[in-house]
């Protein structure tokens, strides 16, 4: 562990803004410069297949937002959403996007055709992936999460000192292991497609800086967002679905209660014991420090 200050520092005021509407008019309609993007946009898998989850078997369908009729048809929407993002970055603004097999290559496409600039393609691999059903296929553990820049000659951030500090002092590799959503992130309700907060604190860390803004188009239970306001950042989210806006309000009011932010930080892993609020403590006290200069 470094030198890092152990003191808890109070978070700074920041920014939990939510919008209830289709994601396309919504952008249309934005005019705020975003220092990041997470887009956790549809997976078109919803095909009535079956899978197993808690041991249960249960159905793969999330809903008809989900649902595709052709590979034309994940393109053309692939296309107009990023393309409207697009619009709604800086010039030296990051995007990540989640996908699989199933909308992946067609996000890939898409931001080349774009003129993004493709830094990564890191691999999540789920330590507590579900078993595999049909014993016809390898076991289905891992998402991919493409990383990207807006412009191909404007220099973007990376906090390459910091990941490699919480990667016991070793460069950070394009493979992350870490679990999905542990229960206690569930407690107020689920998402059906949602991320664990240790995946997008990581993702966080990595690119953005205390005071920054960033945006979530596809928010669903705003993981997003709870893990820019542990950790100083401004967020906006969008989502049509009235349901996990009312969600998203209810882990914002949980995170503004101190013990419950602090519970959270001390649960997430890939982090030591205490590393990861000493890193929040830190980044805290940089911004203050800027703010008064």
């Amino acid at each position: 562990m470094s030198n890092r200050q152990q003191k808890a520092f109070q978070p700074p005021d920041c920014e939990f803004s939510l919008i209830n509407k289709d994601t396309f008019k919504a952008l249309e309609k934005l005019n705020t410069k975003f220092d990041m993007v997470f887009a956790d946009p549809p997976y078109f898998l919803s095909n009535d297949g079956l899978t197993i989850k808690s041991g249960k078997v249960v159905s793969v369908n999330k809903g008809d937002w989900d649902k595709s009729n052709s590979v034309f048809q994940v393109n053309e929407f692939n296309r107009r959403w990023l393309s409207l993002i697009r619009e709604n970055m800086k010039n030296n603004a990051t995007i990540w996007i989640s996908g699989t097999s199933h909308n992946i290559f067609s996000i890939g496409q898409i931001l080349t055709e774009l003129d993004f600039k493709i830094l990564n393609i890191v691999t999540w691999e789920k330590t507590n992936p579900p078993p595999n059903f049909s014993c016809r296929t390898f076991t289905h553990s891992t998402e991919q999460i493409i990383w990207a820049r807006k412009e191909h000659k404007t220099a973007h951030y990376y906090n390459y000192s910091l990941m490699k500090e919480i990667n016991g002092d070793k460069q950070m590799k394009d493979v992350w292991r870490l679990p999905a959503i542990a229960r206690w992130e569930t407690s107020l309700g689920k998402h059906p497609t949602q991320k664990p907060l240790s995946l997008l604190t990581r993702i966080i860390l990595s690119c953005t800086q205390p005071g920054d803004t960033i945006l979530d188009p596809f928010t669903g239970s705003s993981t997003t967002g709870v893990s820019a306001n542990l950790l100083g950042r401004n967020f906006v989210g969008i989502d049509n679905q009235k349901k996990y806006i009312e969600l998203s309000k209810l882990r914002k009011i949980d995170i503004d209660n101190k013990e419950k932010s602090k519970e959270y930080i001390s649960k997430m892993r890939g982090f030591e014991k205490g590393q990861l609020q000493a890193i929040i403590n830190q980044q805290f006290e940089q911004l203050r420090f800027k703010d008064i200069a």
